[in-house]
């Protein structure tokens, strides 16, 4: 029987971090990610979040939250604000620190070059403060402001990111859903092998080390004298089931007349093309045909299989460069420029239909723009998707809780697919690390009826190949 955890016992090497207003209006549920530390939030910090909270954009929202959430907090504990009030109960046994405010007024010795009417300085004055009122203690100041903590580090202060709301610290370590098999796979796993065919494909049980590494859905491949492309199906232990692959890149197998070019656009394909597959990520840099593919697949399952009734896409409106201003017209017209990629994409698949001449592609792409909406995201919350394809396009511009909303928009038989490339985020705060792209990949991993793959091969042409390889 497990006994209810107790409050634990104050240890005196505990640290004190300083927090910006920016790490609130990030995550507000900063306050609970520090565990045993204290925090101490300056007064600033609350101008700062109560001058940030009007508005409906994402920021507001978590300025009031934070609001809330320290509101919550100090309510019933007044008289310990001075002394620090615990954080244990209110985080629900998550963080054991207390929570400082302050209470007095601070004049922090700051260079004269320094101008003090500055928010960011005024909270580098109460860190310098604190660093000089606890000299024993290590006083560390977080902020997802680089320049701010350049600045505090010039000074002698301790600063750092707040790296909480990082899936992981180097995308390097993403899982891409693939996975070469060594050279001597079938010598350490052969023993005991059983092998079946069902519905024309080949089926195989494996046994060995590697078989507790490898996840649902994983696909495998071997290249040699006998190659192999497969997906694992099922996994238990030292115990798993493979499935060979449909060959997408044979002719016969054309998904609306395209084929596969390589080995990772035939996996994405069999993840595209798999009804019990509802929710797939895609991701690879320009030119490495995720919306072609994504199309593909889906046109010909709502057009020719009938198993979805439309196609629903959209994206994030982050502009690489200047902004051109407002555009006019309905919801669809002011999407379609941001719709390049569509059209550009539909204009390929349209020209795989060889017969009816010039006026049977013009019929097909009016047929095909009939089950293509374009949505914004702006009107996503509240809605249900039944039995569609939801086309989530440059997903890394997303935030964690935006891919949260959309995903969660899945009604029955809806299948979700996020396009995007990591490497190229438009919007100023988020990285390849706190991306909710990176962090839908993480968290879906191994889920039985989702699939990742990451495309390495750019299939545009041989400048865009060079120019992706040397600029």
């Amino acid at each position: 029987m497990n006994a209810k955890r107790s409050k634990p016992e104050k240890n005196p090497h505990t640290k004190l971090f300083v927090l910006d207003t920016n790490v609130l209006m990030h995550d507000p549920l900063s306050l609970y990610r520090f565990e045993e530390h204290d925090i101490y939030v300056p007064m600033m910090t609350l101008e700062e979040l109560d001058a940030n909270k009007k508005g409906m954009s994402e920021v507001a929202r978590n300025a009031r939250q934070a609001s809330r959430m320290l509101d919550e907090i100090v309510s019933g504990a007044e008289e310990s604000i001075k002394h620090g009030i615990s954080l244990f109960d209110p985080s629900r046994q998550i963080a054991s620190g207390r929570l400082f405010l302050q209470t007095e007024a601070i004049n922090g010795v700051l260079p004269s070059s320094l101008p003090t009417a500055r928010a960011d300085n005024q909270i580098i004055a109460v860190a310098m403060h604190l660093r000089e009122r606890f000299p024993k203690r290590p006083v560390i100041l977080v902020t997802k402001d680089i320049n701010m903590r350049i600045k505090a580090r010039a000074l002698g202060l301790d600063a750092q990111d707040y790296f909480n709301d990082k899936v992981l610290e180097d995308t390097d370590l993403l899982y891409t859903g693939t996975r070469e098999l060594p050279a001597d796979f079938w010598d350490t796993h052969g023993k005991g092998l059983e092998s079946w065919k069902k519905d024309s494909r080949t089926y195989y049980r494996i046994r060995g080390p590697l078989c507790l590494e490898l996840l649902v859905n994983e696909f495998v491949w071997q290249e040699g004298p006998q190659p192999l492309q497969a997906w694992v199906k099922a996994g238990a232990g030292r115990t798993a089931e493979l499935e060979t692959l449909i060959d997408y890149s044979h002719a016969k197998n054309a998904v609306w007349g395209i084929t596969a070019r390589n080995r990772e656009q035939n996996f994405a394909l069999n993840l595209l093309m798999n009804p019990e597959i509802d929710f797939i990520t895609l991701l690879g840099q320009a030119g490495t045909g995720k919306t072609l593919l994504t199309l593909a697949a889906g046109l010909t399952q709502v057009l020719e299989s009938k198993l979805y009734s439309e196609i629903i896409m959209t994206r994030v409106t982050v502009p690489v460069g200047e902004d051109i201003g407002f555009l006019p017209g309905t919801e669809e017209e002011k999407m379609a420029p941001w719709m390049g990629a569509l059209e550009d994409n539909l204009d390929v698949l349209n020209k795989t239909e060889e017969s009816g001449g010039d006026w049977g592609r013009a019929a097909t792409m009016d047929l095909i723009r009939s089950r293509i909406k374009i949505k914004s995201l702006n009107f996503m919350r509240g809605r249900t998707f039944i039995n569609k394809i939801l086309i989530i396009d440059e997903a890394q511009n997303l935030t964690p809780k935006q891919m949260k909303t959309l995903i969660t928009r899945a009604g029955p038989g809806t299948k979700v697919i996020c396009l995007g490339n990591i490497a190229q985020i438009d919007t100023p705060y988020l990285t390849e690390g706190s991306s909710g792209l990176t962090y839908v990949v993480d968290r879906f991993k191994g889920w039985p009826h989702s699939g990742h793959v990451t495309l390495q091969r750019g299939e545009r042409s041989r400048l865009a190949d060079h120019a992706a390889e040397v600029l």
